[in-house]
């Protein structure tokens, strides 16, 4: 029966990866003592369809291809706050996680000799220890065997559970308290006061904060759209969208807060959610799309899992979710008019998209030397991933619009991320149980020794230089890189700061990681 799925397997390369795909997920999902292993269980099916059919393995064609769709989508979605991060703190915690990532390189290359393992093998526990999967191919680029795939296998489960036990350990030790998590957007209802008597529209919104905006007034009863000349008086209601701390401003200014006046009463005036997936509006800033010949005020858009508010500058993207007011009996033209297709989540420009990976590829070739000789290159994961953090950071170049709608993106790098990592486990099937068979007790310790000079340096030193603790975890989590270690960091600390650390020092540390792994092998 072992032949025949041997024979079966081997005659297949592709069937032996999908089926590592399939089974691997499906273990990913099994939780144990809250830690899963998502993508990453299909390493282990992977090893063992491997170690039954060596000759499995897909093309290596098949495995690169994953791995740029997978750093492309990376870097795509976390460009903006990577380089936003470059002011106030950012630059402290990106030091602090390259200080911890060289650190365990260092302990990896002096345990290859004690071990009795290849360099290349310890770049791959190096890899495995921070789950990053750019840094084994540039291991495998560079080593120009399998050896470090073998020992990123043995490492990467610490990689993985190692981190969260060594978090909730430190959030136990801590005991942190967290602010409640706040709004980047507001909407609010507030009732004039005499100071507004006899203004218009137009005067009030001048002496607004720049980022609310009227979206609907309250007359005699009755909801109507913010008209320039609309002349307000002391009583009458505004509803009005903005940041929390700009709505503060506006109720010291112009009057109290009365919710319930305005979105009680839909009779004439009433909110619309609707998605834009027609492509003429797609790449037009809210100043610029046309709108029907009646009153529409946009809002905010729901981009993903966070809201804009809609300022005439912001730039419409494919899937957005449009929050407008309009009249009543008019919300399904303006459904009609946007689109409002869920498509608009999948929908995607694959000339943006190959001439962005194109141009990460040609950088990934460009040779760069190193001190006393030598030279090494970003790669084909290094390449792409800065193109993507640029492009990312631009959003649109002309007609070329570089962002993918968040849903899309998921897809994409998860994708793309089972398949590299299938690819290479089938490889190093053999191998790695072969190593495991001889001196496996031995990578085990060595990979769990690199781990923890990764993470306890970084929850330590970042708890003495008094980082806060939401921030901490996400720099932790952004240093070691599997998505199971920055969800168990949410729920230690349920504030966004934790996805904002993680947006900061995982790009920068895939880049870090890339450059030092080759640096080790040549």
């Amino acid at each position: 029966m072992l032949d025949i799925v041997r024979t079966l397997l081997e005659s297949s390369p592709l069937l032996a990866l999908f089926i590592a795909i399939a089974t691997g997920y499906a273990i990913g999902q099994i939780s144990l003592a809250g830690v899963s292993f998502g993508a990453g269980a299909v390493l282990f099916t992977g090893l063992i369809i491997g170690a039954i059919a060596p000759k499995a393995a897909p093309p290596g064609l098949v495995g690169t291809l994953g791995l740029v769709m997978f750093v492309y989508g990376v870097g795509i979605q976390y460009g903006p706050q990577f380089f936003a991060s470059l002011k106030g703190p950012g630059l402290k915690y990106i030091a602090l996680a390259a200080v911890a990532v060289i650190a365990s390189l260092m302990v990896a290359m002096s345990l290859a000799a004690p071990l009795g393992i290849s360099m290349a093998t310890a770049a791959g526990l190096f890899a495995g220890s921070g789950t990053s999967t750019p840094t084994l191919q540039a291991a495998l680029a560079a080593a120009g065997n399998q050896d470090p795939a073998i020992g990123y296998s043995v490492s990467y489960p610490f990689g993985v559970v190692g981190p969260i036990v060594l978090m909730t350990m430190m959030a136990a030790w801590v005991r942190p308290v967290f602010k409640a998590p706040s709004q980047n957007v507001r909407v609010a209802e507030l009732t004039l006061e005499s100071t507004c008597e006899d203004r218009t529209v137009e005067q009030i919104s001048a002496i607004l904060p720049t980022d609310i905006k009227i979206v609907a007034v309250r007359q005699h009863h009755v909801n109507a759209p913010p008209d320039a000349g609309t002349v307000l008086h002391e009583g009458d209601g505004l509803l009005l969208v903005g940041s929390p701390a700009s709505i503060e401003r506006a109720k010291v200014a112009m009057g109290h807060e009365d919710p319930g006046r305005i979105s009680r009463d839909r009779a004439n005036y009433d909110v619309v959610r609707v998605y834009v997936s027609k492509a003429t509006f797609v790449g037009r800033s809210i100043s610029e799309i046309p709108l029907p010949d009646f009153p529409v005020v946009i809002s905010h858009i729901r981009r993903g899992d966070l809201d804009v508010i809609a300022s005439p500058d912001l730039t419409i993207e494919y899937g957005d979710l449009l929050v407008a007011a309009v009249p009543t009996d008019r919300k399904a033209e303006v459904q009609r008019h946007f689109g409002d297709s869920i498509k608009g989540n999948a929908e995607l420009s694959f000339v943006s998209i190959g001439v962005g990976i194109a141009l990460g590829l040609l950088l990934g070739m460009i040779p760069v030397p190193l001190p006393g000789g030598g030279t090494f290159s970003l790669g084909v994961a290094g390449g792409p991933l800065t193109m993507a953090l640029i492009l990312g950071w631009l959003g649109r170049t002309g007609p070329l619009g570089w962002r993918i709608p968040v849903v899309a993106n998921l897809v994409l790098r998860n994708l793309g991320l089972a398949v590299f990592i299938g690819s290479v486990a089938i490889g190093a099937g053999a191998p790695f149980v072969q190593t495991v068979a001889s001196n496996g007790i031995q990578i085990l310790l060595g990979g769990a020794a690199v781990l923890l000079t990764l993470v306890l340096i970084v929850l330590v030193v970042g708890y003495f230089l008094r980082i806060p603790f939401d921030d901490l975890l996400g720099v932790c989590a952004g240093s070691t890189g599997n998505p199971a270690i920055i969800v168990a960091a949410g729920r230690l600390a349920p504030t966004e700061r934790t996805d904002i650390g993680y947006a900061i020092c995982f790009p920068s540390m895939t880049i870090v990681k890339i450059i030092a792994v080759q640096v080790l092998l040549t």
